[in-house]
């Protein structure tokens, strides 16, 4: 990733067309097709011809007086004491519109996450996939098969990329838990304190910010810096600034929680407080105050899924930011379109396991393998996975007999459909997580 060229300065452009008749017709000619429909930076914009009549600098002047004549200011400043703004153009509205229809308090739920018995299982592979990816961001080295498999056996990593994973799927959980606290330094030490556990060459800056004489700057293997942030005298004010930000208590005005959340996953990337783990905690802080303003489907959400998928935009749009005078519309947009892909991702993931299910359950009909009951509860375990079913509550849901009902289950059970345990004297049968490969399994052995 190399820095994009900085735009010419935008007050050099007004001063030379400052008292002539050119400023006038720049202003009335111009038509902005292009940056009102992509918010295009000077880097991509200079690549496209202008309006007949304006040369490319005009051009840019015109658009820069509309922009900033919408822009909000945000209580973050540059290092210079310069603030930050943004402002919400068409093409933001558009994806605002979507994330609050596909992720707000109850519109287009999906019915697996809203099942009790199956919101488990799409929680805990969002939770593994946002702690993989975004360590993958931050350089874990390691596949997702075997990430997955030392999450869900327990075992201890054997090494930091997997340490880094570990540490992001306990922060992630417990991010789920802290909705209800407001934002303060210290749920964001704790935070960054889980996310580098056993990471850091020294251990003991962990939790806390950087010191005068740990400077950090973000850049690549070759000494291309990218950005130095605030100098560590600052951070201590800039953080609580943050909180209130991230609490609503600034600005004087409306800022749409999706916003503001984006805001602030921005605010601590730039301020770079800490020694390591800046990234990791900064998206952490997003989800948090994306659960804390009522997105909850959020819980079974991974952006950086979307990121990890185009590392360089995601680079790109801070960059974008810092060399536009503090623009924050170029970060809002990328991010609102990894958080609305982030969303239908979820949507098409869980169309795709529900169509499975109906044709699993179409499959095991055609077969003609089972009964009419016993199809029926394969339906319905197939929808409920770890349902527990009785001899009684089979028997009274098909108004059999006792014997009936016990024949069907330890059949169901015998060709491995069911598992069994022992409650007491009766026997519970259990709808086993694994039953579409089973079904499909006994599927393949019924073939002529």
């Amino acid at each position: 990733m190399r820095i994009p060229q900085k735009p010419p300065p935008y007050m050099e452009l007004l001063q030379k067309q400052a008292g002539g008749e050119r400023l006038g017709a720049v202003l009335s000619r111009v038509g902005l097709q292009i940056a009102s429909e992509h918010y295009l930076h000077w880097e991509k914009l200079r690549h496209y011809p202008p309006p007949e009549g304006l040369t490319l600098e005009e051009w840019w002047l015109a658009i820069k007086l509309q922009r900033n004549g919408v822009l909000k200011p945000v209580p973050l400043n540059d290092k210079a004491g310069k603030p930050f703004r943004f402002c919400i153009p068409d093409l933001v509205q558009k994806e605002l519109h979507a994330i609050d229809v596909g992720a707000g308090r109850s519109i287009g739920i999906p019915e697996p996450i809203t099942n009790r018995q199956t919101r488990d299982r799409y929680l805990i592979r969002s939770l593994m996939e946002e702690a993989i990816t975004s360590s993958q961001l931050e350089g874990a080295v390691t596949t997702r098969e075997v990430a997955k498999e030392m999450i869900r056996t327990g075992r201890p990593p054997r090494d930091t990329s997997e340490q880094m994973i570990l540490n992001n799927f306990v922060t992630m959980q417990q991010i789920t838990k802290l909705k209800e606290e407001p934002l303060s330094p210290k749920m964001i030490f704790d935070i960054h304190r889980k996310v580098t556990e056993k990471t850091l060459e020294d251990p003991s800056a962990a939790g806390r910010l950087r010191h005068t004489d740990e400077k950090r700057v973000v850049g690549d293997d070759f000494g291309e810096v990218y950005h130095e942030p605030p100098l560590a005298t600052e951070l201590e004010a800039r953080l609580n600034a943050m909180c209130d930000f991230g609490n609503a208590k600034t600005p004087g005005f409306f800022v749409h929680p999706v916003l503001r959340a984006i805001i602030l996953h921005f605010w601590l990337a730039y301020d770079h407080p800490f020694v390591d783990g800046n990234g990791r905690t900064a998206r952490a802080l997003f989800y948090w105050s994306m659960l804390r303003s009522g997105y909850w489907l959020f819980e079974f959400i991974s952006i950086s899924n979307i990121l990890r998928k185009a590392p360089i935009k995601y680079g790109r749009s801070f960059l974008y930011t810092e060399t536009d005078d503090n623009d924050l519309t170029y970060f809002i947009v990328a991010q609102t379109k990894v958080i609305r892909k982030a969303i239908d991702g979820l949507h098409a993931y869980i169309d795709r396991k529900t169509a499975e299910v109906r044709e699993m359950e179409s499959h095991i009909r055609a077969l003609d393998l089972f009964n009419h009951r016993q199809v029926e509860l394969i339906s319905h375990a197939l929808k409920h996975p770890a349902q527990q079913y009785s001899i009684a509550s089979h028997q009274q849901s098909h108004n059999v007999v006792y014997q009936t009902a016990r024949t069907d289950l330890l059949d169901l059970r015998k060709r491995g459909v069911l598992d069994w345990k022992k409650r007491g004297r009766q026997m519970v049968f259990v709808a086993p997580d694994d039953l579409a490969q089973r079904l499909r399994k006994l599927e393949k052995q019924a073939r002529p």
